[in-house]
């Protein structure tokens, strides 16, 4: 039996860092950023539904997709943005399927859905357990502002635009505090995995 684990938190909560510290426990990793990613290369449907909605004034001069144009015409307009979920979410949810149950038939004994909006979009039926990666909101500012080299009011825009991370931490199985060191969190980890019988 595979547990499946959904890992979340919110944006620079340091998700991504505990997604390779179940890598480095040999515990697969089912990226759902990347897919998001890989699913709007040019020659793609999706890449062709998001032309095809928000006209090519979102493309880069290669012909790529400019994520940054296209989050800023999503990021301020809940209709546009619920558009562009319609467009790439079923392909990526598709895609993690796909991986999830691969790893499953292979036999490994859990496999982590690194899902950024599994409260938001409401895929916690996909995964059996779920990880929250916590830090407090003054730290989730801090590491947002100096990661994107925003300013402060672009990325508390980016901040609320999501369930607040205080909140998804009281419905998670279970929560790593990332305010700490890498150790510390790593620690929680392990924990956390002894405790469901996994390492």
């Amino acid at each position: 039996m595979t547990l499946v684990i959904g890992l979340t938190g919110s944006i620079a909560s340091g998700k991504s860092t505990v997604a390779h510290m179940f890598r480095d426990l040999g515990i697969p990793v089912v990226d759902a950023d990347q897919i998001s990613r890989d699913v709007v290369e040019p020659g793609e449907p999706a890449y062709r539904d998001i032309v095809e909605t928000f006209s090519d004034s979102v493309l880069q001069v290669d012909g790529t997709l400019d994520r940054k144009k296209l989050g800023k015409v999503v990021f301020t307009d809940e209709s546009k943005r619920q558009k562009l979920n319609k467009i790439v979410h079923p392909r990526v949810r598709e895609e993690m399927v796909r991986q999830r149950e691969k790893y499953k038939q292979q036999g490994f004994a859990a496999v982590v859905l690194d899902i950024p909006l599994l409260f938001e979009s409401q895929l916690t039926g996909y995964v059996e357990k779920t990880i929250v990666v916590y830090v407090n909101e003054t730290t989730q500012l801090n590491r947002l502002m100096k990661r994107d080299q925003s300013d402060q009011e672009d990325a508390i825009e980016r901040i609320n635009a999501q369930i607040p991370v205080k909140k998804k931490a009281e419905m998670a199985d279970a929560v790593i505090d990332n305010n700490g060191t890498v150790e510390e969190s790593f620690q929680q980890l392990k924990d956390i995995l002894l405790a469901w019988n996994l390492v």
